[in-house]
């Protein structure tokens, strides 16, 4: 039973939220007040959370607060987490919903093990690269009908819930149906996202009457109310996951996509799993790093930091020219073998082993010129965007790192009838070269940009975090661990410091193409030496505003029992403790 209204403590809860995320989460204030900290570095933005009994970290103060609610209330990290990810849903549908997919990585404080889960959703049965040729197609669309996978996120939850959570659908539905039925105020940084995709929304009828109302996307500050959305939501709280893949959800889904020449049968609904994974890992200075295998990218940050250990990063300085030089090169490098090598690996060998291994970043390293960078990086040869990202941890220590997409800004941009949500635009990933590894199949996964994090030391959790954003986020894992771990600086610090983003020649930089070295994006904060420095050493510098990523995490001190957070000030979150 859903209440009228939130009772006092949850006010409290939200309201405390969104004072903090009015005070620090605009950057332009944020750095102004950190020059008249009292204590830390002049560039951070605040302090960190630190808290006992249970934390939580996203990308918006109303699902944060979630999160908190249900760890109060007695359920665990996976419970919270899953609530909040529904909350985001609702209160920033650009960058995910159940029209998507996710990943997560699950420490279960019981058995002292980390679990993988891989909830992503596979092309349908009728997509071939036949089809798209026949029709003229040498790129698979971003937007449109064509470019849907099936929605893997309900499957996912319902996974998680089924093994670690302890709460039923109701319960954990109940905040987002709430705030789709009642409404929720749109915060700064979502409304700008959703205004962006204010035109391509308009010319889908369905789409404008869910995203637009009044024909204009909703300002900040403006209440939203999503009714389509409750309404799914409310058909999962009665039938489970069978709602959205055998039930009136798959049923109106199909109907949409035949009459927009969308390839979705029921079959492809019916069929689809999940699948739990095994981490895969490196050690980088005494610490373990854990990713998810392909189909996502996460293995790519454990190749660049097998490539950067060997430097003494630390006395280079945490933004010196030579530290970002050997980074961007180290990325290069990994994402060279990105392109080449990951795929889903029910259709091809992914060699995962080979590519973590410290003996091929050995290999690789000698294409490391410390002086120039690399105009040509190729791949090697071993032996045979809009994202969420957000973190729980409960008073057992259980900890969920969990990240959930639509892919692009609304993903396909289309919202199937009155359901409320977009359908993500992930088959676009596919190659049509039938000799590429990530090629268009049917019932096939495609490459997935989203990862989740987590580091543990000695066997035991030290953090779950992650960085939303695309192409972004391998290299923003990296920079953050290179920030905490070689810095030394807190969980909060290490988000707040100004980041590089290395676009590829395939990569979208909204800047003319350039050489194959392809060219690098700097946050305002570093210095015009250090841009000097890099161009002297041939990096073509870029701008990009706001594609830096969105960063989370929260740091295990099993010393002391307490728990850290910080949340970026790019995005409109925070991290909230008790």
């Amino acid at each position: 039973m859903i209440a009228s209204r939130p009772d006092a403590g949850w006010w409290v809860l939200v309201v405390a939220g969104w004072f903090m995320w009015l005070q620090l989460a605009q950057p332009g204030t944020a750095r102004a007040q950190g020059h008249d900290r009292p204590s830390g570095p002049p560039h951070k933005t605040r302090s960190a959370v630190m808290a006992r009994n249970g934390m939580a970290a996203t990308s918006q103060p109303l699902a944060t607060a979630t999160a908190i609610r249900m760890l109060q209330q007695g359920g665990n990290a996976v419970d919270a987490a899953i609530a909040a990810n529904a909350v985001l849903g609702v209160v920033e549908p650009m960058s995910c919903g159940i029209g998507g997919d996710l990943f997560a990585i699950v420490w279960d404080a019981k058995s002292k093990k980390l679990v993988g889960l891989n909830a992503s959703g596979r092309a349908p049965g009728a997509a071939t690269i036949e089809l798209f040729r026949s029709r003229g197609l040498e790129h698979i669309p971003s937007h449109g009908p064509l470019s849907w996978s099936v929605p893997g996120c309900v499957d996912g939850w319902d996974q998680l819930r089924r093994r670690f959570g302890t709460r039923s659908w109701p319960e954990l539905l109940a905040p987002a149906i709430e705030f789709a039925e009642l409404g929720f105020p749109v915060s700064e940084i979502i409304a700008a996202d959703w205004h962006l995709a204010e035109r391509s929304l308009g010319e889908i009828p369905t789409s404008a009457a869910c995203y637009l109302p009044g024909g204009h996307a909703p300002v900040a500050g403006s209440i939203f109310r999503n009714p389509g959305l409750a309404r799914s939501l409310r058909a999962i709280t009665r039938d489970g996951r069978d709602a959205f893949y055998t039930g009136p959800l798959a049923d109106a889904m199909v109907r949409y996509s035949q009459s927009t020449g969308g390839l979705f049968t029921h079959q492809d609904f019916a069929e689809h799993t999940s699948t739990f994974v095994e981490p895969v890992s490196t050690n980088y200075r005494g610490y373990d790093v854990w990713e998810l295998p392909p189909s996502t990218q996460g293995i790519a940050a454990l190749q660049m930091l097998n490539l950067l250990e060997p430097f003494d990063l630390k006395a280079m300085g945490p933004k010196s020219a030579e530290t970002l030089h050997l980074m961007i090169e180290a990325k290069k490098l990994a994402y060279e073998d990105r392109a080449r090598y990951y795929a889903d690996p029910a259709f091809s060998r992914v060699p995962v082993a080979e590519l973590i291994s410290k003996a091929y970043a050995a290999r690789r390293r000698s294409a490391i010129d410390p002086e120039h960078a690399a105009a040509h990086p190729t791949a090697g040869e071993p032996a045979q965007a809009d994202t969420i990202y957000m973190t729980v941890v409960d008073r057992d220590f259980n900890c969920v790192s969990l990240i959930q997409s639509n892919f692009h800004g609304f993903g396909s941009q289309h919202v199937p009838a009155d359901l409320g949500f977009a359908l993500q635009n992930r088959g676009c990933l596919f190659a049509l070269d039938p000799n590429h590894a990530n090629r268009l199949e049917p019932r096939k996964r495609p490459f997935h940009t989203i990862i989740p994090g987590f580091v543990t030391k000695d066997g035991q959790p030290w953090l779950s975090f992650g960085v939303m954003g695309g192409d972004m986020q391998a290299q923003g894992h990296v920079q953050v661990l290179c920030n905490m771990i070689d810095f030394g600086m807190d969980v909060q610090e290490a988000g707040d410091a100004a980041r590089f983003r290395h676009f590829g020649s395939s990569e979208p930089t909204g800047q003319p193409a350039g050489p194959g070295g392809g060219s690098v994006a700097l946050e305002s904060a570093i210095s015009p030496e250090i841009r000097r420095v890099l161009e002297v050493k041939g990096h073509r510098l870029v701008s990009s505003p706001g594609g830096f990523g969105g960063y989370q995490a929260i740091r295990v001190d099993l010393e002391h029992g307490v728990l850290i957070g910080g949340s970026d000030p790019r995005k409109d979150g925070c991290a909230m403790g008790y």
